[in-house]
């Protein structure tokens, strides 16, 4: 399940055409990183991971739409945000992927 929603993103990401390619590759570069991490995450906190999965397919949405919400996206970015909170310590790595992410994809003008 949690493989399924981050192949989503990639596919979401591929076909988009509100995203220039340049950020493209960096949001792809991170979601790579980020199925490592969440593999590993879901080892021991599964629920977590599939959270923060389900928050990072929403807020990857929210970003692409043709039509945005700025209201959506932030609810969205927050949510994704907040899922990771807690792990800063055990998964430090984790945590600095999603920030990143969410910068990028805050960074893409919403």
């Amino acid at each position: 399940m949690i493989q399924d929603r981050l192949d989503k993103i990639e596919e979401r990401l591929k076909q988009s055409k509100t995203v220039k390619e340049s950020d493209n590759a960096e949001l792809l570069t991170l979601l790579n990183t980020l199925r490592t991490e969440i593999a590993d995450l879901s080892k021991t906190h599964h629920e977590h991971a599939e959270s923060i999965a389900r928050f990072a397919e929403l807020s990857t949405h929210e970003a692409t739409r043709s039509e945005r919400s700025p209201a959506l996206f932030n609810l969205s970015i927050e949510g994704l945000t907040s899922s990771v909170q807690g792990f800063e310590i055990s998964h430090p790595r984790l945590v600095g992927v999603i920030n990143t992410f969410c910068n990028y994809l805050t960074d893409m003008g919403i």
